[in-house]
């Protein structure tokens, strides 16, 4: 077997597991190349039948315009059920206080929506696309998470994984995150594109944006960034490594639009992915603060 033929048949076991484990399961959608990549694999998990679960996607209302655009377009053609939490439903409603100034994010502020959605929809498992190479947080964490009743991550209560057998069972509103590409690296997931031919958002490829610098990082010019007059707007060639909301995800300078030019160009890097995420650098401990609190 081909390596990724390895990691292809591990995601869809694992998958397969959650619909035999779990009585109401979802998958969390962003609109990624790693969430694209899960809905490929349960395809090939559960076709020609449906999904046993819906795609959930938390929506910030701050999203790139190509993302939203390609998970309409990618629903339709798929034929599957698709709930969206408004991040904005939970700031109208005073549930959540928006920040302010130059670096505001709405991107903490999607444990909120997606922790009302889990309760709203009694999910018990909620299916993501992390990976253990992205981020130290995401790679001490175990492929089923449990979660306690108010979704928060205990890293001293993770269940052992011994020879791939996984204990899914909880206590009522308790959940449990899944994460089936756990194993992969960010060229596995190009890789797997690949291979697969899977489209994905065309913000992944090298393109003309106009962006201004921020923090030391190329972030796409945009009204959300609440700009100033400090802030200088160019064009540049860009492409995103990682997609998330537009007032976090940073743009890196490049000129490849073919997949196997940017699976080189990956190669070479020498920061992750997550590297162009101004979430994760908040604190060291940034994106394990945030799955203490609920996050994905």
């Amino acid at each position: 077997m081909d390596y990724l033929d390895q990691l292809e048949a591990e995601a869809i076991a694992i998958l397969r597991e959650v619909a035999g484990q779990f009585e109401k399961p979802a998958l969390l959608f962003s609109g990624g190349k790693d969430s694209i990549t899960l809905v490929r694999l349960a395809e090939k998990a559960f076709r020609p039948g449906k999904f046993p679960f819906p795609l959930v996607h938390v929506d910030t209302g701050h999203n790139f315009p190509e993302v939203i655009e390609f998970r309409d377009r990618m629903i339709e053609r798929i034929g599957e059920k698709l709930i969206v939490g408004h991040v904005q439903d939970a700031i109208d409603q005073g549930k959540v206080i928006e920040q302010k100034g130059k670096n505001a994010s709405r991107n903490p502020l999607q444990t909120v929506t997606l922790l009302e959605t889990i309760e709203k929809h009694q999910f018990d498992a909620c299916i993501g696309g992390a990976r253990r190479d992205e981020e130290k947080a995401r790679a001490k964490e175990r492929i089923f998470s449990v979660r306690d009743e108010f979704g928060q991550w205990d890293p001293k209560r993770q269940r052992p994984e011994l020879w791939n057998i996984y204990n899914g069972k909880i206590h009522k509103g308790e959940n449990v995150r899944v994460f089936p590409i756990s194993n992969w690296t960010e060229l596995d997931v190009w890789n797997y594109i690949k291979r697969e031919n899977i489209e994905i958002p065309s913000i992944y490829f090298s393109h003309n944006r106009e962006v201004i610098e921020r923090n030391g990082v190329w972030m796409a010019a945009h009204e959300y960034l609440n700009m100033d007059e400090d802030d200088v707007v160019v064009t540049k060639s860009v492409r995103f490594r990682t997609v998330g909301d537009m007032t976090c995800t940073a743009a890196v300078e490049s000129e490849k639009t073919e997949i196997d030019d940017i699976i080189q160009e990956i190669s070479q890097s020498k920061i992750s992915e997550r590297g162009a995420r101004m979430d994760d650098k908040v604190s060291e401990a940034a994106m394990e603060d945030r799955k203490k609190g609920g996050y994905f």
